[in-house]
């Protein structure tokens, strides 16, 4: 596929439901993660405009920083802390209506706001996690996690 990203507005529905199938194209048949990971996290970025978007990858007992689309980002993120860290430690995709109320959020940026963090899972073992913030509160939803998990099951 040519990378070219047709945006869409709409409703957030409508947004995902025409983003999916240009982000399944753009990684079809690329072998790379890397490569993979860095057009996803593109690809959401552009679409939403949320504040920032990527991967954190794990690496022993630490989840370092990935492809990202943003301003700078912390590079290291130990399991169990801050938002990250507790979706790799739950297996599980946490939404974070505000960032400020969540017991012992890293802050990256002051501007991140709310947040989404979906885990890349394969066999059974968190391998990464998608991490997604905004500079609103309350800027995630079921909607978001519903997609959002269905875009990171195509990573391998």
């Amino acid at each position: 596929m040519a990378e070219d990203l047709s945006i869409v507005t709409g409703n957030k529905e409508e947004q995902y439901r025409s983003l999916l199938p240009q982000i399944k194209a753009l990684i079809a048949g690329e072998p790379d993660q890397t490569a993979n990971l860095a057009n996803i996290a593109a690809a959401l970025k552009e679409q939403f405009g949320w504040f920032w978007t990527g991967f954190y990858l794990v690496k022993g007992d630490e989840l370092v920083l990935g492809p990202f689309q943003g301003p700078v980002a912390c590079t290291r993120i130990r399991k169990g802390r801050g938002v990250c860290g507790a979706s790799w430690q739950q297996a599980a995709t946490l939404i974070v209506p505000d960032v400020e109320k969540f017991p012992g959020h890293i802050a990256c940026s002051s501007l991140s706001r709310s947040e989404i963090v979906v885990p890349l899972i394969r066999n059974g073992e968190v391998f990464g996690v998608l991490d997604v913030d905004s500079a609103h509160l309350d800027e995630f939803d079921e909607t978001d996690q519903k997609y959002l998990e269905e875009i990171v099951s195509w990573i391998e």
